[in-house]
């Protein structure tokens, strides 16, 4: 990963510039005249991560609403699985398509998705959550186009990665494929074993391989380059069986494996991955919001294992929600903003408002976990406060971000 944030093609790390060095670079060149309609459309984090954010608002103060019997969105599953599926199909895949189209550019050094095809796509993603929205009214459109998204991202990405035999990143192909899969026994596992709810879950799981494989490429390597600390390093065997253990772990919840086995599996999952951590140098990145907001999503990954492996002593949906809350929450937002300022040509510095953002985000997280743990008299509480937090954080971001998005690099590069 450079300092743009999305891996480079010969996946060498390089240290950035030193700050007085990047601002008499900016400083020599005149800003290019920003062109909104252009801009927004030239790499796809920049529509995807605006609708993302957009949307994470969105869902997490309707299902607020919900909770409370204000409002009664999704078809018949209920509120509470519109509420999961939005979250994973709609916000979680958004992040997916804005950080893979960017780095998938990055690695293969071809153009994904640009102008027409890329207003294309989240066009078809929004098409998507537009018609989940009144699944109890049209419920086989809302499927059919609902699942469109998934495989129409995974050919446009297919396209650069095969072109360059990019064999070590045909890896995002498998997970796009195995993420439209838990998607399609979303829509109509109904009679499936677990039923629907169960789709829910090995999206999860599916999301929390993705982020072990890229939470293990680049924390480490952001931590070393941002602290010049060259005993900061990954671990390649770990990184691999952290990975495994983690697919068997979906494999475990996919095919039925008795609840004992499953939470075998994610114990060693769990150890694995504190494991793998210990050398990414955490503590020195205490002073730097754009490191510690993605040590500590990396963090909620074995926090979220370990609570599964527990059993009947934790309720499940305290684990499924330190992945998803806590590990998907901080690692996306943290992501988010990293990626959109390199890729604008700024420094790797958030704004006041995007610091905020962080902290919110792990109070989200704390609330939906820590607080329904400890008091789960309040559970109605804790899931509000969680949602608002959560709602807050985005909104923030999507402020914060939307000019940086909509307007050209302010190094005048294209991109």
């Amino acid at each position: 990963m450079g300092e743009e944030g999305v891996a480079q093609p010969s996946g060498v790390a390089s240290s950035p510039p030193a700050a007085g060095e990047r601002l008499a670079q900016l400083g020599a060149r005149r800003p290019a005249v920003p062109d909104v309609r252009l801009a927004l459309l030239q790499k796809g984090f920049r529509p995807f991560f605006l609708l993302a954010s957009l949307h994470g608002v969105v869902v997490a103060l309707v299902w607020v609403l919900a909770l409370r019997g204000v409002l009664t969105p999704g078809g018949e599953g209920g509120a509470q699985l519109w509420h999961a599926h939005e979250m994973l199909f709609g916000f979680t895949s958004a992040v997916i398509a804005g950080f893979l189209l960017t780095a998938v550019g990055n690695w293969t050094g071809r153009e994904t998705a640009t102008g027409p095809l890329l207003a294309g796509l989240a066009a078809l993603w929004l098409l998507g959550r537009m018609v989940t929205a009144f699944e109890r009214h049209l419920p086989a459109l809302a499927s059919v186009l609902d699942l469109a998204f998934l495989p129409a991202l995974a050919l446009v990405l297919a396209r650069p990665l095969l072109a360059v035999k990019n064999r070590r990143n045909f890896v995002m192909l498998a997970v796009l494929a195995s993420l439209w899969g838990a998607e399609l026994w979303t829509h109509f596992g109904g009679s499936l074993r677990g039923g629907t709810r169960a789709g829910v879950l090995l999206a999860v799981d599916v999301v929390v391989v993705l982020l072990v494989i890229i939470s293990g490429r680049v924390i480490p390597m952001f931590t070393r380059n941002a602290t010049r600390d060259e005993t900061i390093r990954g671990r390649p065997v770990l990184d691999v069986l952290s990975i495994l253990a983690v697919v068997l772990v979906f494999v475990a919840d996919a095919s039925g494996v008795p609840d004992g086995g499953t939470r075998a599996v994610a114990g060693v999952a769990a150890a694995l991955l504190v494991a793998r951590s210990h050398s990414w140098g955490a503590l020195r990145a205490v002073k730097v919001p754009l490191l510690w907001i993605l040590h500590v999503g990396h963090g909620f990954i074995p926090i979220g294992l370990a609570l599964r492996a527990a059993g009947g002593s934790v309720p499940p949906s305290v684990g499924t929600h330190a992945l998803t809350v806590g590990a998907i929450g901080c690692l996306t937002l943290g992501m988010m903003a990293r990626v959109a300022l390199g890729h604008t040509g700024r420094l790797l510095e958030p704004s006041r408002a995007v610091v905020v953002a962080f902290v919110l985000m792990i109070g989200a997280a704390l609330a939906r976990v820590v607080g329904v743990l400890f008091a789960p008299g309040r559970h109605a509480t804790w899931v509000a406060v969680a949602g608002v937090l959560w709602a807050a954080a985005f909104a923030l971001y999507f402020v914060t971000y939307l000019p940086v998005c909509m307007n050209a690099r302010v190094d005048g590069k294209a991109g």
